[in-house]
């Protein structure tokens, strides 16, 4: 068989039982990381941190991310990932706990750290890079059935997070979660496999074939730096659409609303993105997406009236949520099974970098002028930034003669 699509094998019923798998847990990982936005506000009045201060707990959940996702990649690829969701459950949970008796900004970070590193990134890059070489027909389909797990629970989670915080304040949200998380999560922990694809490149690693032009070196310095870009364009709205809307008068209610909205576009974006990299390309997908990404994200500050504020959220989740689907699929397609773990983890070490950085600067324009304009233009110049590195991208690899026959891994 010299082509994947060519292939007549049937993918392991099992692999969908993985998707569902990493579809939960990257939703509450995720869920987690988009309650912050709801957090912040109430956290601020606390403990008289600025907006600035607080957006750095979404820095220092992205920054070991980042960090941790590499040595977990590593320990994927050489290992395998079986114990990776039972860890992941184990350390979200009891993180969510310890927020719950923080008393001073030095604990937030660390808390947030720690999620980050033993829970965020063991529950999602490592386990997509698993999910995606379950499959041999339709990987990008899978791929964004998976990854709109982390869309919805960014809809979700802070939904209920903030009528948690409505009813009994910050400190029981937090422990309800915490619970939550304890319950659901452990569980569907121990039901991670390595898929056999993975491990036979471990076993016999000069058999693997792969099909894209460029070395899988320059593939990651690619997506490396045009995600370091989209990250830092999605990061604004995710940490501060929701603080934006209540300055703005709106209740928490209505603006945990219209980012469940967003979040919601986004697990049918997600899953519409994986499709379309199966039938069009997943880097031509990526383009366009970013595309929406960076047009829409520069209006919500001027968004004045409900409908036209659902409107955009669904316009942007759809797209922004697109994005991270390409992502997948790009590096699911362009590398090797036996490389992958860490292709997709130093890639996301460089999307969790631009996140964090996005959520801080967000904050911290914010600080300076007072008002939200400034931090969408700059998530909007970061979108334009990242779509030149894809066209370039894009140039370079259609440029390249492609080989009649694969080229080994």
């Amino acid at each position: 068989m010299n082509s994947e699509t060519k292939s007549t094998e049937r993918d392991p019923a099992y692999g969908w039982l993985m998707v569902f798998v990493v579809f939960t847990l990257s939703g509450l990982s995720f869920g987690a990381l988009g309650a912050i936005s709801v957090f912040l506000k109430p956290l601020s009045a606390e403990f008289g941190w600025g907006r600035a201060e607080t957006s750095l707990g979404y820095t220092a959940i992205a920054f070991s991310s980042a960090l941790f996702g590499v040595l977990w990649g590593f320990v994927a690829d050489k290992y395998g990932s079986r114990w990776f969701g039972v860890v992941a459950a184990i350390t979200m949970s009891l993180c969510l706990f310890m927020l719950s008796a923080q008393t001073n900004i030095f604990q937030f970070y660390a808390f947030y750290f720690l999620f980050g590193a033993f829970g965020n990134a063991m529950a999602s890059t490592p386990l997509f890079a698993n999910v995606g070489f379950w499959f041999r027909h339709n990987p990008g389909l899978a791929l964004g059935l998976t990854a709109s797990g982390g869309a919805i629970g960014q809809g979700v989670v802070p939904y209920f997070a903030g009528m948690a915080i409505t009813a009994n304040g910050w400190q029981w949200a937090y422990q309800a979660m915490a619970i939550s998380y304890l319950v659901i999560a452990l569980p569907i922990g121990f039901l991670v496999r390595e898929s056999p694809r993975r491990q036979k490149a471990r076993v016999s690693p000069e058999t693997e074939v792969r099909h894209f032009p460029l070395s899988e070196k320059e593939v990651v310095l690619w997506m490396s730096l045009a995600v370091m870009f989209c990250c830092n364009c999605m990061a604004v709205p995710i940490v501060h659409l929701v603080p934006m809307l209540t300055d703005a008068d709106y209740t928490l209610q209505f603006a945990t609303s219209v980012f469940l909205v967003l979040m919601l576009a986004g697990g049918v974006g997600r899953i519409v993105g994986g499709k379309l990299g199966d039938m069009i390309g997943a880097l031509p997908t990526y383009i366009i997406m970013s595309v929406g990404q960076t047009v829409s994200v520069f209006w919500f500050p001027y968004m004045d009236q409900a409908w036209s504020l659902y409107l955009l959220a669904v316009i942007f989740g759809f797209t922004y949520s697109g994005v991270m689907s390409s992502i997948l699929v790009c590096v699911r397609m362009m590398v090797s099974a036996l490389f992958s773990a860490r292709a997709m983890s130093v890639t996301s070490f460089f999307g969790w970098t631009g996140m964090g950085l996005g959520g801080f600067f967000g904050g911290l324009f914010y600080d300076m002028n007072g008002d939200y304009k400034l931090s969408f233009a700059f998530a909007s110049l970061m979108g334009l930034l990242n779509i030149i590195v894809l066209t370039a991208f894009y140039t370079r690899a259609k440029g390249q003669r492609i080989s009649a026959s694969p080229q080994p891994a």
